[in-house]
């Protein structure tokens, strides 16, 4: 198997594994189920697919028909506004669910385009609210996944309109820390597949600023950078600095 620069292992094509024996499955939506339902969600899930960096998996104003399980890889979620202005609202990593935006509306309201080659499973939702009808478990578990989502946005919401560049840019970088260490990956030293302009239209910054501020921070001695490889050298340290504006989990 190859690795993905976020130290995430790829899925061969063709390669049909399994809910059961997937690694991330304990993370994913049907975690709690028991194994005789896990059977019948894995028989709803159209295959893993690829997808090559810049691809888009959802486009914005799309209908929504199904979600999308982020298998491996990574993606961004963007929303082109009125200016015609693309500003990413999301990043989404292994077990991560795309399209829980578009419920409402019954259309996506934003796009969804991977960060590098990465695989989705896709879970048709009309199959998936069946099977939710069923399984208590698992609606419980898509509750907890939009739960998930409100709580971020909020956090974030706060951040970006109280804290200063450099608390943003540590909040940013701890969350991927904790996001990567729930997923069984080390929570010190990861790969960013996400581009530095991305991270500033995330964070609200110019693209100068980014780089100013990774700058300071390994000047510092609590980050280091070589290309999209991050080292967190003091983790305490920049906690201490974002204390009280972290955005939720």
């Amino acid at each position: 198997m190859t690795h993905h620069p976020s130290g995430q292992t790829a899925i061969p094509p063709g390669q049909a594994t399994h809910c059961e024996g997937c690694s991330l499955s304990a993370h994913c939506l049907p975690g709690g189920l028991a194994r005789d339902q896990m059977t019948d969600f894995d028989a709803i899930i159209h295959r893993p697919r690829p997808l090559r960096r810049g691809a888009r998996l959802v486009r914005q104003g799309a209908p929504f028909t199904s979600l999308y399980v982020v298998r491996s890889g990574s993606f961004k979620q963007v929303v082109v506004d009125a200016a015609h202005r693309e500003l990413v609202t999301h990043f989404l990593l292994p077990s991560d669910v795309a399209g829980l935006d578009a419920l409402g509306e019954a259309r996506h309201p934003s796009s969804v385009v991977a960060l590098e080659s990465s695989f989705v499973c896709e879970l048709p939702f009309g199959s998936l609210e069946a099977l939710g009808d069923r399984f208590p478990a698992l609606r419980g578990a898509l509750y907890r996944s939009m739960s998930q989502v409100l709580e971020r946005d909020q956090g974030m919401n706060c951040l970006l309109s109280c804290a200063s560049a450099e608390t943003r840019m540590a909040s940013f970088l701890l969350d991927m820390s904790e996001r990567f260490a729930a997923r069984g990956y080390s929570p010190h030293g990861f790969q960013l597949a996400m581009s530095r302009a991305d991270i500033g239209s995330f964070l609200g910054v110019a693209l100068e600023t980014v780089s100013r501020l990774l700058g300071r921070l390994q000047r510092q001695g609590l980050i280091s950078v070589e290309g999209r490889t991050l080292v967190l050298r003091d983790i305490p340290a920049l906690e201490a600095r974002v204390s009280g504006t972290r955005p939720g989990r």
